[in-house]
């Protein structure tokens, strides 16, 4: 009974308990739906502080991380701008290297002239390279035979006027003619016969073949400088008929300026089919199919001057070949402060054409067919071209080069 009575009791505490803690619970509450005004303002404020902080946060995360993605930009412009240098350097270093080869090569040629006693180069007006090949000893001889002073009157011309005049072909020790691709045979001892009896080769460290003539046109002129301190450098065909006297007067008309390139300058297509005649194997770093070269001297014949010249004997092992030796020429000309002359005198046609304009005393430097690139025949006609547009010896023996 006291058990229960206890329990009842305990019960009764219980109720009483559950409904004070109820009353106080709800108080509160409904103290709690009703803020009074100033603290819902109070509360307003702190929270709109609150969330311009959280604003702030974010905004300086925001701009830590554009920070973080400029250093990002900036290391990657950094090292772009590090190998932009380093290759620029290397640019640098290989034109030095081009430079000291033909130093080295210079300094062998030296010394074979100190063995000699001769303490500089010889000092003249210009120098002319005739381009000729193994199987062209009858062209040789026509030019012999014409417009090319041979012998005592050679050594007069060179003497007096400061006009060297050599062939240059095919390569082989010092000056020019050259060697085949099996040095020592048949071609080369034919060369060699042919140098001792007439000793007007200039010869090139190149293995002859119609495909290597930029390579050969860009030893010439370094084989030249090496040799000769010349005003101009003249390279010609050996199928073109030459005035020396008109030649002469008219580079002597530049004589003054620099880094000039004289030829009769045209445009031709780039050609892009194979097997044609003058195909260009890089056809496409000239454009769309079927635009034109930039200008350039035709190969027939052409000079530079001494500081061009120079140039290219510095920097021959980064200059780039073209399949067409003239194209080769002009691309290393075109990014210079170079002046261009078209000459058109040293472009004249054969007979008629030079008798013409001998008669209009416009006495031509060159004569060529373009149709042949040259003399058409010119074994065989040569002489009769010679004897129709020659200038005589009055232009010649009127210059007079002052060293």
């Amino acid at each position: 009974m006291r058990a229960k009575a206890a329990s009842g009791k305990a019960i009764i505490v219980l109720c009483l308990a559950s409904f004070l803690a109820g009353s106080l619970f709800m108080s509160r509450t409904l103290s709690r739906s009703y803020i009074p005004e100033e603290e819902d303002h109070h509360l307003t404020k702190h929270l709109s502080k609150h969330l311009e902080i959280q604003k702030d946060c974010d905004e300086h995360k925001r701009k830590l991380i554009e920070s973080k993605s400029r250093d990002i930009i900036g290391e990657v412009s950094r090292t772009h701008q590090a190998v932009k240098s380093l290759e620029r350097t290397m640019s640098t270093l290989e034109m030095e290297l081009a430079a000291a080869r033909t130093s080295d090569r210079s300094s062998e040629f030296w010394s074979e002239r100190s063995a000699k006693n001769q303490s500089r180069l010889q000092k003249v007006f210009a120098v002319i390279g005739i381009n000729t090949a193994f199987s062209s000893k009858k062209r040789r001889d026509s030019v012999r035979q014409t417009w090319m002073p041979t012998g005592e009157k050679l050594k007069k011309i060179e003497k007096e006027k400061g006009i060297v005049v050599r062939k240059f072909g095919f390569l082989f020790d010092r000056f020019v003619i050259g060697h085949s691709a099996t040095p020592g045979g048949v071609l080369d001892k034919a060369i060699d016969e042919e140098d001792s009896e007439h000793k007007d080769f200039l010869r090139l460290k190149h293995i002859e073949g119609y495909h290597q003539l930029s390579t050969k046109t860009r030893l010439y002129f370094s084989t030249a400088t090496a040799m000769y301190d010349a005003e101009f450098y003249v390279k010609v065909d050996d199928d073109v008929h030459v005035n020396l006297g008109m030649l002469v007067t008219t580079l002597a008309r530049y004589q003054s300026r620099p880094r000039i390139y004289i030829g009769c300058m045209k445009s031709g297509p780039v050609l892009s089919q194979k097997g044609v005649k003058y195909h260009e194997p890089e056809f496409w770093k000239f454009g769309e199919e079927g635009n034109k070269y930039f200008r350039h001297a035709t190969g027939q014949i052409y000079a530079i001057s001494k500081d061009l010249a120079t140039y290219i004997s510095t920097n021959q092992g980064i200059l780039h070949r073209y399949a067409n030796e003239d194209v080769s020429l002009g691309a290393w000309m075109l990014g210079l402060e170079v002046e261009h002359v078209d000459e058109r005198s040293m472009c004249c046609g054969t007979p008629p054409d030079c008798q013409w304009k001998a008669q209009a005393g416009n006495v031509c430097a060159a004569s060529f067919d373009w149709s042949c690139s040259g003399i058409c025949k010119s074994v065989d006609r040569m002489a009769r071209v010679h004897r129709a547009c020659a200038e005589g010896d009055t232009p010649l023996a009127n210059f007079r080069f002052f060293v």
